[in-house]
């Protein structure tokens, strides 16, 4: 009579030799690496100059020329209303101040927000007709009333654009009508409106205006995307025939700010096309995250001679990183502090680095700063502290 399967020693002696294998198998495939993340070659433009970039990191996902020097038409009006904005935060200017328009503003030529001369016109009217309307009549107007002029404002413009780290631009004007020296670059401009995002937010709703009515005339913003993507919310076209047309546009999805500029296209058709192209493949390819919040304590090293045993180590503000799609669990932090920190220590010190690294790749780098002060010990504790970390010296 033949055993039933269970009870056969050979039966028995095979299903060990299958479990085991599998067993082997399970093992070889859990030792696989993780599947590479595939990411195409960032698309190629019909356009002079590009850049796009994460708002938040700063880090540079495409480029093709970002440096080169070119005419920036009305793109130059980025920096008129940055320093508008910066005077109203500093209180030096007030949203109902009234600013007189001159008869050499009112002459000028290109786009209009069409003041009249002799009237008086306020700093919110004004903003909004640079922003929107891309107002040659109302850029002249500030600079005169900021400055005195356009010569001494696009001096002011040129300082702040140093500044700002915007190596290759030069401002003649406020307007940003032709010049052999006024010029900037991609990355500059992309430079430029991360500041308009970050250091002024209560005005940047603005720039996501579709239209603006002065003097019963309504005029609608250039910027084509804001109708056609709703994660679209600025910045600013220009054209001339020297620069082509241009486009310095930001979007935001799922808490990931992209900002794109595309130089010397060929239409408005086509600066709202190329762009879209970047902005989509930011989006789909890349994710940024926020890996350490202004004031969390990262490390907290040794203090000697303080009236605290422990000294905490963050970041002054919040450190942002971008990383392919799918790879962001392969982040890791790498901290460099020095041996020894006595105190005492003022907050804000800089008391070593932290790296966020992808594998052997860097993607974010801050100072280590304290988070707080700490005073020196009373004798009693810094004579301890010294014996302490004279034996810990000996010993290590």
């Amino acid at each position: 009579m033949s055993q039933p399967f269970h009870r056969s020693p050979l039966r028995r002696l095979l299903a060990t030799l299958l479990l085991c294998l599998a067993t082997l198998s399970l093992s070889v495939q859990a030792q696989q690496p993780a599947p590479q993340v595939m990411i195409p070659s960032p698309p190629q433009l019909a356009a002079s100059s590009w850049i796009l970039m994460d708002a938040n990191s700063g880090e540079v996902l495409a480029e093709h020329n970002a440096d080169e020097r070119l005419p920036p038409a009305s793109l130059t009006k980025l920096m008129t209303a940055y320093l508008v904005e910066r005077e109203l935060d500093r209180g030096n200017i007030g949203m109902d101040d009234q600013v007189t328009i001159s008869e050499h503003a009112w002459r000028t030529g290109g786009s209009k927000m069409f003041v009249e001369v002799d009237t008086q016109v306020s700093i919110q009217d004004l903003l909004y007709g640079i922003i929107i309307q891309s107002g040659n009549d109302a850029s002249v107007a500030v600079a005169e009333h900021l400055a005195g002029g356009e010569r001494p404002f696009a001096d002011l413009m040129n300082q702040h654009a140093t500044r700002l780290g915007m190596h290759n631009t030069n401002f003649v004007n406020p307007t940003g009508l032709p010049d052999a020296n006024h010029y900037s670059s991609a990355r500059d401009m992309a430079t430029l409106s991360r500041h308009i995002i970050d250091d002024y937010p209560e005005h940047y709703a603005i720039y996501a205006e579709r239209y603006f009515t002065y003097n019963d005339i309504r005029q609608p913003n250039r910027n084509r995307l804001l109708w056609r993507d709703s994660s679209v919310d600025g910045l600013k076209t220009g054209h001339t025939d020297e620069a082509g047309y241009c486009l310095v546009a930001s979007a935001e999805r799922d808490g990931m700010r992209l900002i794109s500029v595309v130089m010397g296209t060929a239409s408005e058709e086509a600066r709202a096309q190329e762009t879209q192209k970047l902005l989509s493949y930011g989006f789909r390819y890349y994710e940024t995250l926020e890996v350490y919040d202004e004031g969390e304590t990262i490390a907290t090293p040794r203090i000697w001679g303080g009236a605290v045993d422990e000294l905490r180590l963050g970041v002054d503000r919040a450190l942002w990183a971008t990383v392919p799609r799918a790879r962001n669990a392969e982040l890791n932090a790498r901290l460099s502090l020095p041996e020894s920190i006595s105190a005492p220590v003022a907050a804000g010190e800089t008391l070593g680095t932290l790296q966020v690294m992808l594998g052997e790749e860097v993607v974010a780098e801050r100072p280590l700063v304290a988070l707080e002060p700490v005073e020196q010990g009373g004798l009693f504790k810094r004579l301890l502290d010294a014996i302490r970390q004279f034996i810990s010296g000996f010993f290590s």
